[in-house]
């Protein structure tokens, strides 16, 4: 059987995401709290990879989300609002560069608010490996993507 991930997600042990990417759930916070959708862990915490020609769909999560940058290349997060469908480029909400150069504007982290639309892409030509930590933690029931 042949292993088609890329190396990175070899090395990592990540999984195809359904939105796009690859990624492993890598810690789960032991105390529970109730939310609308039933008990979930206080918070959860993924490794999130992209590498050439991939990007992650519009999606939503019930839950804040906070991108954590590693590397080695530059990550693209559009914010498409919170109506009941993203506000798609070139008119998103808003846009956040990931990335190693904060004097071209680039963060280390973002914070992306409960119920609003995001969507991942490179924003240059090397793969992109960030941590995302969702709080209350991530359920797949609480995830949707856009139609």
């Amino acid at each position: 059987m042949t292993d088609d991930r890329p190396a990175t997600a070899r090395r990592l042990d990540l999984a195809a995401h359904p939105e796009g990417g690859w990624f492993r759930r890598t810690w789960t916070g032991r105390t529970p709290v109730d939310t609308d959708g039933g008990a979930r862990p206080a918070a959860t915490l993924i490794h999130y990879l992209l590498t050439p020609g991939e990007h992650s769909a519009w999606h939503v999560v019930s839950s804040d989300e906070v991108w954590l940058w590693h590397g080695p290349g530059a990550l693209e997060l559009s914010l498409g609002g919170t109506g009941e469908r993203p506000v798609a480029p070139p008119a998103v909400a808003r846009t956040v560069l990931l990335g190693p150069d904060p004097a071209a504007g680039h963060v280390a982290q973002c914070v992306v608010h409960a119920g609003t639309w995001q969507s991942a892409r490179l924003a240059g030509h090397d793969e992109v490996l960030a941590s995302c930590l969702v709080s209350p933690g991530f359920d797949f029931a609480d995830w949707r993507l856009a139609d």
